[in-house]
C-alpha cells in the first residue's frame, strides 16, 4: 500500500511539473502576441466571456490589439484568437487535417452525439463518413426535399391562423423562438428520418424539451465552471446534473434514430429520398467497412441536433431582423409573392432580396459564435455548425498576411497546447471586408456587384471540413421565410439582445432563457 501511495504522489508531482512547465513555454513562446491583461489568475478571461454579451470581448480585443490576440483561459492555459485571412484561409483550408478539436469538445460531442462526423478526427476517418453521410445532404437531396420544407411551413400558417380565428382577431403576439424550433425539429425529422414529431400540430415534443433543457437555460454557476474547466478536465462533462442531462439527450437521440433505423432497414425502400434511405444507400455503395448501428445512430443525432439549434436560431434571428426593417419585409413580400412555391433552384437564384436578407442575418447573427480545434499535426476536423477553436498538440507555423506587432515574421509559431478561435462575428463585421458600416444591418450590401465572391461567410465553414447542410439549411429557412411573409406581417415592441447557449438566440433584454414575442398581423 505504502508503494501505491508514494507512485500516486510521484505520478501527482510530474503531471503538475509538466503543466506548468508546458505553461511557461506557450508563454514565452507567445510573448509578443498582444493582449488583454489577465483578469483572474484562476479563472483568466473565461468568467468575463461567459458573462458577457456573446461576442462583444472578441470584437474590442481585435479592434485594440490587431488580427491575433492572446488570452488567458482557466489555470493559465494559453488561447489564441485569429482573424488574420491568411491564416484562416491556410487553417480552414490546406492545414485543415492539421486542427483538431480539443479534448473537452471532442468529449462532449461523443458523450452527447457518440462518434459520429463531428467527434471523428484523421483525414481518412472524417472522408470515410463523410462520404456516407455527404449524399444526404447534397443540393439534389435538399432539392427533393423542398417540398416538404414547404409542406411544414403550410401546417405553421394554419395554426397560426386557428390561434387567430380562436381570439377572434387579425393581430396577436406569437413567441417566435418556439415556432422556429417546432418548424425545424419536424421538418429534420422528417426530410431525415421520415418521423413525423407533429410539433408543428401538436405541442412541443419531449425531445425538443430536452434538448433546450440541456442548452437554452440561464446562465449559472454549475455551467460556467463546466464551461471553464472541461478544456483541461474533460470527465468533467460526466458530472451532476449537467452530466445526467447530457446522458439523458444522448439516449433520446439514440432511441429515437435507432428504431427508425431498424424500421428504414426493414422497408429498405430504393426510390425513398429521406436523409436515412440516402445514407445508407451511400454506405452500402463507397464504404470498404461499412457504418454499425452505433455509427449510424451517432450521425443521425448529429444530423437531428445540426438540424435543430443552429436553424432554429437563425430563424428567429431572420423574423426579428424582417419586424425590425418593414421596408425590406414588404420589398421581400411583394417579390415572393408570384403564384405557386418557388422551387429550390429558385430559392437560391430567382429571389435576390431574399437571399441578401438571409445572407446578411448570417453575418451579424452567425448561430455558433465558436468552435474549439487542437493544433495537432496530422489530425483535424472542424464541426458541422461552424468555425474554430484548435489547440496544438505539436509546434506549427501558420502564415500570416501581415507581422504580429513588433515580431517583423511573416508566419506565427504557434506552440503546442495552444487553444485557437477564429471567432465568426469579429471575421464577419471586420471593417476592411465589409467596409465602414460593418456593423449595421444592411442587406442591400449583397446586392453590390461580386460580394458573394470577395467576402465569403464562415457562419457555415469553408474548406473540406465546412458544413455538410448549409444548402439543406438555406432552403428550409426560406421556404418558411416565403411562406410566412405571404400570409403575415411582423413587428418587434421589445428589446431584443443575444444570449449565447450552444448557439447564439435571441431573448428578451434581461429574460432568463431564449424568447421573441413578435406581434403578428394577418394580411388575408
Amino acid at each position: 500500500m505504502l508503494y501505491i501511495y508514494h507512485f500516486c504522489i510521484a505520478f501527482a508531482f510530474v503531471y503538475i511539473l509538466r503543466f506548468f512547465l508546458q505553461r511557461l513555454s506557450s508563454l514565452f513562446a507567445l510573448r509578443h502576441v498582444p493582449g488583454p491583461k489577465t483578469s483572474s489568475w484562476v479563472w483568466g478571461e473565461e468568467k468575463v466571456l461567459y458573462y458577457n454579451t456573446p461576442g462583444a470581448l472578441y470584437l474590442d480585443w481585435h479592434r485594440t490589439y490587431g488580427n491575433v490576440v492572446k488570452f488567458t483561459g482557466a489555470f493559465g492555459h494559453q488561447l489564441l484568437s485569429i482573424t488574420d485571412p491568411h491564416a484562416i484561409s491556410f487553417i480552414l483550408g490546406e492545414g485543415a487535417y492539421q486542427f483538431p478539436k480539443p479534448k473537452g469538445v471532442r468529449a462532449w460531442f461523443r458523450m452527447l452525439l457518440g462518434e459520429g462526423i463531428l467527434w471523428v478526427e484523421g483525414k481518412e476517418a472524417h472522408e470515410k463518413q463523410r462520404r456516407s453521410v455527404g449524399p444526404a445532404l447534397s443540393s439534389q437531396s435538399a432539392r427533393n426535399l423542398t417540398p416538404v420544407f414547404y409542406e411544414n411551413a403550410a401546417k405553421m400558417v394554419s395554426q397560426w391562423h386557428k390561434l387567430f380565428d380562436a381570439q377572434h382577431s387579425d393581430e396577436m403576439v406569437i413567441e417566435m423562438t418556439n415556432w422556429a424550433g417546432r418548424f425545424a425539429l419536424d421538418t429534420v425529422g422528417r426530410a431525415t428520418l421520415s418521423y413525423d414529431f407533429d410539433c408543428l400540430r401538436g405541442q412541443s415534443h419531449a425531445l425538443a424539451e430536452t434538448l433546450d433543457g440541456l442548452t437554452n437555460h440561464e446562465k449559472s454557476l454549475t455551467s460556467f465552471y463546466m464551461k471553464a474547466l472541461f478544456w483541461l478536465l474533460p470527465s468533467i462533462l460526466h458530472l451532476g446534473k449537467k452530466g445526467q442531462m447530457i446522458r439523458k439527450t444522448r439516449k433520446e437521440l439514440g432511441d429515437l434514430a435507432t428504431d427508425i433505423l431498424k424500421d428504414a432497414e426493414a422497408v429498405s425502400d430504393p426510390n425513398s429520398k429521406t436523409l436515412m434511405s440516402l445514407m445508407l444507400r451511400a454506405d452500402k455503395a463507397t464504404a470498404v467497412v461499412h457504418m454499425d448501428e452505433e455509427e449510424v445512430a451517432a450521425q443521425m443525432r448529429t444530423i437531428i441536433s445540426a438540424g435543430y439549434e443552429p436553424v432554429s436560431a437563425t430563424i428567429a434571428w431572420l423574423f426579428f431582423e424582417l419586424s425590425m426593417s418593414p421596408e425590406w419585409q414588404q420589398a421581400i413580400r411583394e417579390e415572393v409573392s408570384t403564384a405557386g412555391d418557388p422551387t429550390f433552384d429558385e430559392l437560391n437564384n430567382a429571389y435576390p432580396l431574399l437571399d441578401a436578407f438571409f445572407l446578411e442575418t448570417l453575418r451579424l447573427h452567425p448561430p455558433v459564435l465558436e468552435n474549439h480545434h487542437e493544433v495537432r499535426l496530422n489530425l483535424g476536423s472542424r464541426n458541422i455548425y461552424a468555425i474554430a477553436f484548435a489547440q496544438a498538440a505539436e509546434t506549427i507555423s501558420i502564415p500570416l498576411s501581415e507581422p504580429v506587432a513588433g515580431s517583423g515574421s511573416p508566419h506565427l509559431i504557434i506552440p503546442k497546447g495552444t487553444i485557437i478561435s477564429l471567432p465568426v462575428n469579429v471575421i464577419q463585421k471586420d471593417k476592411l471586408t465589409w467596409g465602414f458600416d460593418a456593423d449595421d444591418f444592411r442587406p442591400e450590401r449583397w446586392l453590390h456587384r461580386g460580394t458573394r465572391t470577395s467576402r465569403e461567410l464562415l457562419a457555415f465553414s469553408v474548406g473540406p471540413r465546412g458544413c455538410l447542410g448549409r444548402n439543406f439549411a438555406a432552403a428550409e429557412i426560406k421556404a418558411l421565410t416565403v411562406t410566412l411573409l405571404r400570409h403575415f406581417t411582423f413587428s418587434c415592441p421589445h428589446e431584443i439582445e443575444a444570449f449565447q447557449s450552444f448557439v447564439i438566440r435571441p431573448r428578451v433584454k434581461g429574460e432568463g432563457s431564449s424568447s421573441l414575442p413578435l406581434m403578428v398581423r394577418r394580411t388575408l
